[in-house]
């Protein structure tokens, strides 16, 4: 066989491609024992490339040696080398594609088309992770503020971001949020966003509370000397979520909310990349599970909720934790912060914002398990203090500067009431052990 022929194979070895022209995809595949997925792989190569279930004259040599993606390898968990029991009647392969970034472009849309596409219909294949080349990478903009660019913004250098979901999540009227939102700043919430579930509602418009918040942020930045950042959400069909971006950095919005697979990720990229908005933008998580929960289908949670809302340009991304009422595995939830943070060629790395019934109590733990560059979520560990909103932030932020100083929660909490309160009301809400 010579170079020619092997070039235009779907199958190659991992030693045997330019790294630097390749997407490289791996799935587990979990099939009945008689399916034979070592073969059955070079068809998925080649469903999701040049060719489909019959050959067809277009595609040729030429096209196939350019574009076909390769295997580059088929692994059986565990790995049977010499016959595979009786007794087994499902197996399990871990399967590694090489797709051509030609076929590609620097775009999301048709990575997923090609790395998930129709395959996501041929049964229990789960898309692990996705290995980019610098070149593909090299047409993202990625997150226009980032980590550092959002702690300038706010002048906060070192600690752990407070962020406020106004509560209830809709149905209020303009100045019931407006009350919230002061008493969520005036508690010290270094963000304040609107909950996922409200937009530009009939009964409370975008524009109505972009005016009212900001009004009242400079008034409490003055009160206190500490700024907040708003994220509206500009959550719409196409335009209008344009037009709601465009409308509220007018009105002087600081920063902007989407509820990023709602709308999809290129409408999320183009916002960031808009020159005219020139503010930070939160991605909201929300869908998200329709695309993780399964764990024999679908795309693994680090891709959904960190490599791809980071390459389209989100700042902050709203992540579910395991302290609160989310079905986590911390491990999980480490792997969608490590690559929120992690290095990734030129783009700047995303502030993960841990969420999903945090409390006071839980703290330790995120700092603890993250570090100091994430964004704490919470809002009715807020909004349902005992005394208050402005209380639930002040307990939130007496509890990160305990952390900060090393010092216990217990301890702490002897000379601050806010906080003493709620770690007795709150100690471990959800039975986590928290």
């Amino acid at each position: 066989m010579n170079t020619e022929e092997i070039l235009g194979l779907p199958v190659a070895l991992p030693d045997g491609i330019d790294y630097d022209e390749y997407i490289i995809a791996t799935y587990l595949a979990s099939f009945a024992a008689e399916v034979p997925i070592p073969l059955l792989s070079m068809a998925l190569a080649v469903e999701q490339s040049t060719g489909t279930w019959v050959p067809v004259p277009g595609e040729t040599p030429e096209v196939r040696r350019r574009h076909v993606a390769k295997v580059l390898g088929v692994y059986e968990v565990p790995d049977f080398e010499f016959e595979v029991p009786p007794s087994v009647q499902t197996r399990n392969w871990v399967i590694q594609v090489a797709y051509p970034e030609v076929n590609i472009g620097a775009q999301i849309p048709m990575l997923l088309t090609s790395v998930v596409g129709n395959i996501s219909m041929g049964g229990n294949i789960k898309l692990l992770d996705v290995r980019f080349p610098e070149k593909y990478v090299a047409g993202f903009k990625g997150p226009k503020f980032g980590i550092d660019g959002v702690r300038e913004i706010l002048g906060v250098p070192r600690r752990p971001l407070l962020n406020n979901m106004i509560k209830p999540c809709t149905g209020y009227p303009l100045e019931l949020g407006a009350n919230l939102f002061r008493d969520a700043a005036l508690g010290g919430c270094d963000i304040i966003k609107d909950d996922e579930l409200i937009a530009d509602a009939s009964f409370n418009s975008v524009e109505g509370r972009v005016k009212r918040y900001m009004e009242i942020e400079k008034q409490v930045y003055e009160e206190t000397g500490e700024r907040t950042l708003y994220t509206v959400n500009i959550t719409d069909s196409v335009p209008k979520v344009f037009e709601n971006a465009r409308r509220a950095v007018e009105l002087g919005c600081n920063a902007l909310m989407v509820n990023y697979l709602a709308v999809g990720l290129p409408v999320m990229q183009a916002l960031a990349e808009d020159p005219s908005i020139n503010v930070p933008i939160l991605a909201h998580m929300d869908i998200a599970g329709a695309m993780y929960m399964s764990p024999l289908h679908g795309i693994s949670s680090h891709i959904v909720l960190g490599k791809l809302p980071r390459l389209a340009g989100a700042d902050v991304v709203v992540i579910p934790a395991p302290y609160g009422k989310a079905p986590v595995i911390p491990d999980k939830f480490r792997n969608v912060v490590k690559n929120l943070t992690f290095p990734l060629y030129h783009l700047k790395p995303t502030f993960p914002m841990p969420s999903g019934g945090i409390t006071q109590s839980m703290v330790p733990k995120v700092v603890a398990d993250l570090g100091n560059d994430i964004v704490i979520g919470s809002g009715g560990g807020i909004h349902a203090h005992p005394q208050g909103p402005v209380a639930g932030g002040k307990a939130f932020r007496q509890a990160i500067d305990a952390v900060m100083q090393g010092i216990s929660l217990e301890e702490y909490a002897k000379d601050h009431p806010e906080l003493d309160v709620v770690l007795k009301l709150w100690a471990d809400p959800f039975g986590k052990g928290i």
